[in-house]
């Protein structure tokens, strides 16, 4: 699965992928592999980088093209 996404969403904060990888606990390299889309990024990574990046993981996924996060079930609560 290519997730182009990955790459603008890094970019846009000038971050190298060295940088990403090390945040995730992995190497360069396999993150290059997901980022490309010769490997498939586990669902964690995914959530972690939506939270990392303050977007959801259905705008990582391309389904939607609202970068904002959704606003949590914590917020939606009535005290």
């Amino acid at each position: 699965m290519y997730l182009k996404r990955l790459r603008d969403l890094r970019e846009d904060i000038d971050a190298k992928q060295t940088t990403i990888a090390e945040f995730l606990g992995i190497t360069r390299q396999q993150y290059s592999l997901y980022e490309t889309g010769k490997r498939d990024m586990p669902s964690e990574y995914i959530k972690r980088l939506a939270r990392f990046y303050n977007t959801s993981t259905d705008y990582i996924l391309e389904l939607t093209d609202n970068i904002k996060p959704y606003q949590s079930e914590k917020e939606y609560a009535i005290h």
